[in-house]
């Protein structure tokens, strides 16, 4: 026997079950000891530690609910696994929520059960399994030694992927850091754009799977006549066009993490599919005969309303309750506007990184430019702002475009400077900063102020380009050194202005 063998309590009250559960894991190399009811493992545990608890729901003086809640608040080190009598989803579920690693479905299947006992006993306070050395396994400290909520932990480099320093963002981060230790489903809910993707890495990163494979699936973008050959695999000769047999998402997660983005958009008929597969832990490939059992943490995502899709009869209720074990929502960029700078900062690096080439320097004006964006799309929008600003800067400083009518926030008031078409300066004597007193106003006193600054501002640019154009007949780079601005930001302007050839009144094709 190893000295590092892992020591479990198995609790049942069938004799022969208890037996059988014992026999395997003892074949498996763990210690073992076993309870017949709530009291007695009171007992056994007021002894000894354990690394794994498996018990059964229903036992003669209570339930194995009261051991889960027992461990929970004396704060014992060890992992619970319940055993559920089949079709019993709600008491997995419950289970789940209170804290339990996992769940077996009774008739247990003796595969699947040494699995999942392999997996707790990994996570648990960092013990390798029988067999195993002991550099090969993923220490769990903090499952023993520091509170889910831990600084370390949320700052550990797989938590750097989740920029911001907002209260908002740390609780998102305390959170990963509290359900990363366990296999209890977890559903990721925010807007388009918020990164939801990011939070499954981060789960996957900190659980003791996260040396296995981490498998993202976006459910919208396949064809629901594929679905179920993708998700499941395929044997050769299943369907056309099958010469070999292929892999499914799940036998491909197999041992980490499958995370299936946009869940809400899978159709009814595949839901279903998906429920047994989640409750079963087995799945059947395309043309195969038999189920295969499969070793997956499940984690989903949506930007929709997953309750309201039920109550529209949308979405299966059964498999929302298993996919919804444990929530984490993130937050709209508009509620952790304090992480723009940070954000800002870590998106240049990435477009630097992508291309090759040095970025313009983020400067306080551009930061501010970029708070004026409301920034509906979040940091997927805010990172092709950034992009744009990259691409349409010819400088050493960032250059950001305020935003377009009725886009975002309206910007400060500035004074609008006469434009160099219509009042170009004679000589050097009259380029000066500011106007004489006896310079007419940019906008008389008398003229009515605008209801829509933005939109008022865009007429004029259209205006004065729109003549800058045919008086150079569409000649982009003449208009473009006659404005005083490069031929990048003449173009962008041309196509954000929706400014057409035919508005000149010419048919030509425009020379560059």
């Amino acid at each position: 026997m190893p000295a590092y063998a892992a020591s479990i309590l198995v609790i049942d009250d069938e004799p022969d079950l208890r037996t059988l559960y014992e026999l395997t894991l003892l074949r498996e190399g763990y210690r073992v000891e076993t309870a017949g009811s709530v009291e007695e493992a009171r007992q056994q545990l007021r002894v000894q530690q354990f690394d794994v608890v498996i018990s059964d729901m229903r036992l003669p003086d209570g339930y194995g609910m009261e051991v889960l809640l027992h461990l929970r608040e004396n704060q014992r080190r060890e992992r619970c696994v319940v055993m559920t009598a089949y079709g019993s989803a709600e008491n997995a579920v419950e289970a789940l929520r209170a804290g339990a690693f996992d769940y077996l479905t009774k008739p247990v299947d003796l595969k699947q059960f040494r699995s999942v006992v392999a997996s707790a006993v990994q996570g648990a306070g960092g013990v390798p399994a029988p067999g195993q050395p002991a550099a090969t396994q993923r220490v769990q400290e903090a499952d023993a030694k520091a509170a889910p909520d831990n600084d370390t932990q949320i700052a550990s480099p797989v938590m750097r992927l989740l920029v911001g320093d907002s209260e908002a963002m740390r609780n998102v981060k305390q959170r990963i850091a509290k359900v990363a230790r366990s296999m209890a489903p977890v559903l990721v809910r925010g807007e388009s754009g918020t990164g939801k993707e990011l939070v499954a890495r981060a789960l996957h990163g900190s659980s003791q799977r996260a040396d296995g494979p981490m498998i993202a699936v976006n459910c919208s973008a396949i064809p629901e006549n594929l679905l179920e050959a993708e998700f499941f695999g395929a044997r050769k000769g299943s369907y056309t066009g099958a010469t070999a047999d292929r892999e499914g998402f799940f036998q491909a997660a197999q041992g980490g993490t499958l995370f299936l983005d946009e869940i809400g958009d899978l159709p009814l008929a595949m839901q279903s599919k998906l429920l047994r597969a989640i409750q079963e832990r087995s799945i059947r490939p395309l043309g195969a005969t038999q189920e295969e059992t499969v070793d997956v943490r499940i984690v989903s995502a949506t930007h929709k309303d997953l309750a309201a899709e039920v109550q529209a009869g949308n979405f299966r209720q059964d498999l929302y309750y298993r996919l919804n074990v444990i929530e984490v929502l993130i937050p709209p960029l508009r509620e952790r506007r304090e992480d723009l700078p940070a954000l800002c900062k870590a998106l240049l690096q990435r477009i630097e990184q992508d291309s090759g080439v040095p970025v313009p320097q983020l400067t306080d004006k551009a930061l501010q430019r970029i708070a004026m964006h409301s920034l509906p799309g979040n940091v997927r929008e805010l990172e092709n702002l950034l992009h744009r600003a990259v691409a349409l800067s010819d400088g050493d400083e960032l250059f950001v475009d305020p935003p377009a009518a009725g886009a975002g926030a309206m910007p400060e008031p500035a004074p609008v400077a006469p434009s160099p078409v219509l009042a170009a300066p004679s000589d050097a004597s009259d380029r000066t900063v500011g106007h004489t007193a006896d310079a007419p106003s940019p906008y008389p006193a008398h003229t009515a102020l605008p209801h829509d600054l933005q939109a008022w501002l865009d007429k004029q640019e259209r205006d004065i380009l729109v003549r800058a154009l045919r008086e150079s007949s569409f000649n982009r780079t003449a208009t473009a050194a006659r404005l005083g601005i490069s031929l990048r930001q003449i173009r962008y302007r041309i196509e954000r202005l929706n400014i057409s050839e035919a508005e000149g009144g010419t048919d030509h094709v425009e020379s560059e």
